[in-house]
């Protein structure tokens, strides 16, 4: 029978740490492939990296699998970008590492400045590293453009060079050689993708990830202006606007594939309650609020809440042909999260008890973080959906 669900599949800690695979994702995919290496249910993976290509991440993940994985199956955190066509024609400063410039052109924006181009036009502006400051007085820069919106692609490399050139670039409305004036508020426009705090690779502990940067770029411009950073939008999980994105890619596969069953269940499988297990309730929550005048499930009713939320709930409660019914959460203990004895115990894991390591803008509800279901590992969160499923 064709399949009435699909998959949302986080990568790091659930199929891969660092660049070895997790043993059980080899076994999951023979299951959910037929003897052709062909998927027989829809699946994408969504993943809050953002510092390399959906190309670059789906040959990774076809090694690590064993089967083929297709540019158009894989999430990165800054994939709904392509959404924000308002922003498209800006000149937008963009903060990261990796191929950031063909990642926001193959997202269609048409102007881009990086952080390093900024520092080569102004290089009194980076002034931490004594060996990089400038042995004489450069020159006036002249005919650089205004810039007039920022992209937050994942951390970069030299936090302090980045820290300080996007602060800049906001006090200054986009003119980042003019002297000081009055500052701009409301800032320029900032999009932001990835909010994890940290997160899993070979280390034993967690790791730092763009959502430490973030914190760190908030602090700094409330301490000098006094004035909250807002954000046009954060992406990534946990945000409502990527899981949307995934649901419809889950949609797309099963058309392409001649599934005629429409998909009415999601099962999102992650090892990192803060981010994977929160979205993915939160997005349960939406679905489930979608008949309903008011969604507000996870976000603080104040101005930073990303205004791309929204739409997403106005978005469900108008699509009347939203098949799709429900997201469960299923919490895997090979990454960030680690079980303590019996999975059928959870005392310590209890929501109420946790730091809260997500974003500021979203509110800490402990339920959110509470999975529909904690498993050992990912082929085990495969062996659920199929059981529940009634899936052979």
């Amino acid at each position: 029978q064709p399949p009435a669900f699909g998959f949302l599949f986080d990568v790091d800690g659930v199929l891969v740490r660092g660049s070895q695979p997790v043993p059980a994702a080899r076994r999951a995919f023979q299951r959910l492939a037929d003897g052709g290496g062909r998927l027989r249910v829809p699946v994408v993976f969504v993943t809050n990296a953002g510092n390399c290509l959906r190309s670059a991440k789906a040959r990774e993940l076809s090694q690590a699998l064993g089967l083929q994985v297709s540019p158009e199956q894989v999430i990165l955190s800054h994939s709904p970008l392509q959404l924000f066509s308002q922003f498209h024609q800006r000149y937008m400063l963009v903060a990261g590492q990796g191929p950031l410039e063909e990642n926001a052109y193959n997202l269609g924006f048409k102007h881009v400045v990086t952080i390093e181009a900024l520092r080569r036009a102004y290089p009194l502006l980076d002034m931490v590293d004594l060996t990089r400051r400038p042995k004489e007085l450069p020159p006036p820069t002249t005919g650089f453009p205004t810039i007039e919106g920022v992209i937050l692609f994942g951390e970069p490399v030299r936090w302090e060079t980045s820290l300080q050139l996007i602060t800049d670039v906001l006090l200054s409305n986009g003119n980042p050689g003019a002297e000081l004036q009055d500052v701009p508020y409301p800032h320029l426009p900032i999009l932001a993708c990835n909010m994890d705090l940290l997160w899993m690779a070979e280390a034993k502990m967690p790791r730092f990830g763009h959502g430490t940067f973030l914190l760190c770029l908030e602090s700094i411009y409330k301490k000098v202006t006094g004035r909250e950073l807002k954000y046009e939008a954060l992406i990534g999980k946990p945000s409502p606007v990527t899981y949307r994105y995934a649901q419809y890619l889950i949609q797309q596969q099963a058309e392409q594939q001649g599934w005629k069953a429409p998909i009415q269940r999601l099962y999102a499988v992650g090892d990192n309650p803060m981010s994977d297990i929160y979205g993915a309730n939160l997005y349960n929550n939406y679905l489930k609020s979608a008949r309903h005048k008011q969604v507000q499930a996870g976000l603080k009713r104040s101005p930073q809440a990303a205004s791309a939320q929204a739409e997403v709930s106005l978005e469900l409660r108008n699509d009347c042909n939203n098949s799709v019914e429900s997201c469960e959460s299923i919490l895997v203990c090979t990454g960030v999260y680690r079980h303590q004895g019996d999975v059928a115990r959870r005392a310590e894991a209890r929501a109420e008890e946790a730091v809260f390591h997500g974003h500021r803008d979203f509110c800490f509800d402990p339920s959110l973080l509470e999975a529909s279901h904690i498993v050992h590992d990912v082929d085990d969160a495969v062996q659920l959906a199929f059981k529940k499923e009634n899936w052979s």
